[in-house]
């Protein structure tokens, strides 16, 4: 029982955190876009890497929980 409450916290944390992290990072990139649109081109590669790095955190938190 405490092994499925565990597992169940550890994902729940560990996918909360990067959710939010990519929907302020796309939230951000777009009111910078819509400030200056020529800057299209410099941000949207910036933003695609910091959206996959944090990606990465909630597959980490999955291997975790495959793990315990």
């Amino acid at each position: 029982m405490i092994k499925i409450f565990t597992k169940g916290i550890t994902i729940a944390i560990g996918g909360l955190g990067p959710a939010l992290a990519v929907g302020k990072i796309g939230a951000k990139a777009m009111e910078s876009i819509g400030r200056n649109p020529e800057s299209v081109d410099k941000l949207f590669v910036p933003m695609l890497l910091g959206m996959a790095f944090a990606e990465a955190i909630a597959i980490y938190a999955l291997v975790i929980t495959f793990i315990l």
